[in-house]
């Protein structure tokens, strides 16, 4: 049985990193491994009152995940509708490319924080493409933008998939990962963004010459602050939520939906339909990526497979024989992620290490979501934030290996040795 198990998730898993290469959507190879692995598991158990109960289990944790995303990608969705994200991209006026460089950086950086990597990376690219004309260049800025998103991503709660799934794990906590991870992952930005920003010195910025405008915007500018506002503060509310009330984090996402839809309904009431229609709640959760979700729902029940067989437990116990240091592990973790994604990685890492021996907050789930945060940048489609540059700006893989990879490699150990530092000064 563990046999048969081992094999249908590594198959499962070669299928999801494979996915552009053979055409397979990973939601579709996720969930025919979680299909295959709880079946093949149930039969070989005898005990199906233990594997319900069991599923029931995964099934609990997997939810409070997948609503927490279902709620926080539809309030991003809200915002974008509204051309909210209008209110911080019309402000970045520079004549130099290296000050954009730097301003792009640190916007990409801290608004990644609050929403996503992914949703910052779309956003921040769909900008480079007003302000800058050269393709050459906006590939650079591309390439930067991948590592500041995933880097802001890694030290938020809410700013990145893996770091949610350890916070709603009970891994991490909200203030001790933004403490600890703070610093490491502005080190990792700030590296490449200095050699790249004293590579572009002295060049100016080359605005298109037909700047693409807007016909008929369909928001005013009331709407557009209020939605923007309002969006990003209840997502920077939700951890403040779960300190207050002890309650999981996808009940402060859903309430602060609730107060989201409410107002949207109360500021467009006097439209009529067919004008306010791209701008309710309704539409916005047509438009978030389900496939995404799936996925998520897919990979996370495999994974709780191998934790019921004790895999997980077998293979932790391997690696600490083996390679013996924790810091090497989930250094090499992270560097996996860049092939890989990082959601199973993560997941399987929460299986293969219990609370019980590393406490929440520990030394080992504080570098794990840095470097799996992070490390998916040292190569194009090793994140979400990477997979949809490729596709906004037709970034060649060899391209981002030859031009960006070695600086956000350096990035990466850059921002691993200051956390290695920092967490032996402070405990």
């Amino acid at each position: 049985m563990l046999t048969a198990v081992v094999v249908i998730f590594v198959l499962a898993y070669a299928a999801i990193a494979l996915e552009h290469p053979i055409k397979i959507n990973k939601a579709a190879s996720a969930l025919i491994g979680a299909g295959l692995l709880w079946t093949v598991y149930a039969m070989s158990n005898g005990d199906a009152h233990l594997v319900g109960e069991q599923l029931n289990e995964s099934l609990m944790g997997t939810a409070q995940i997948v609503f927490f995303l279902i709620g926080a990608m539809t309030i991003v969705e809200v915002v974008d509708a509204h051309d909210g994200f209008e209110v911080i991209t019309t402000r970045i006026k520079t004549t130099k490319l290296s000050t954009l460089m730097w301003l792009v950086g640190f916007v990409t950086f801290f608004l990644s924080s609050i929403l996503d990597n992914l949703t910052t990376t779309i956003v921040m690219i769909s900008l480079m493409k007003k302000l800058l004309d050269k393709q050459g260049d906006r590939l650079f800025f591309a390439g930067i933008i991948v590592i500041a998103a995933n880097a802001g991503g890694a030290w938020s709660p809410i700013g990145d998939v893996t770091t949610t799934m350890l916070w709603i794990g009970g891994q991490i906590t909200a203030m001790e990962i933004i403490k600890g991870v703070f610093l490491p992952s502005m080190v990792n930005l700030m590296v490449p963004l200095a050699i790249t920003a004293y590579v572009l010195r002295g060049r100016l910025v080359e605005a298109p010459q037909k700047v693409e405008v807007r016909e008929g915007h369909h928001t005013t500018s009331f709407e557009k602050n209020m939605m923007f506002f309002l969006g990003l503060g209840i997502l920077v509310a939700v951890p403040a939520f779960k300190t207050i009330t002890h309650l999981p984090p996808f009940m402060g996402v859903l309430f602060g939906l609730g107060i989201l839809w409410l107002a949207g309904d109360l500021i467009h009431k006097n439209k009529n339909e067919d004008d306010k229609y791209s701008l309710t709640l309704a539409h916005a959760l047509s438009r978030i990526d389900m496939g995404s979700i799936v996925f998520f729902i897919g990979i996370l029940l495999s994974v709780a497979t191998l934790e019921h067989t004790h895999i997980l437990t077998s293979l932790a116990g391997w690696l600490d024989q083996t390679v013996g240091r924790q810091d090497i592990i989930v250094i090499l973790i992270g560097l996996v992620s860049a092939i890989v994604d990082n959601v199973p990685l993560v997941a399987a890492s929460m299986g293969m290490y219990s609370l019980d021996q590393y406490p929440p907050d520990s030394f080992l789930w504080e570098f794990m979501a840095y470097c799996a945060g992070t490390g998916g940048s040292i190569l194009i489609i090793g994140s979400a934030a990477g997979v949809a540059a490729m596709g906004l700006e037709k970034i060649h893989f060899f391209w981002y290996v030859k031009k960006i990879s070695g600086l956000a490699l350096v990035g990466y150990l850059a921002g691993a040795a200051v956390y290695i530092v920092q967490y032996g000064l402070l405990h």
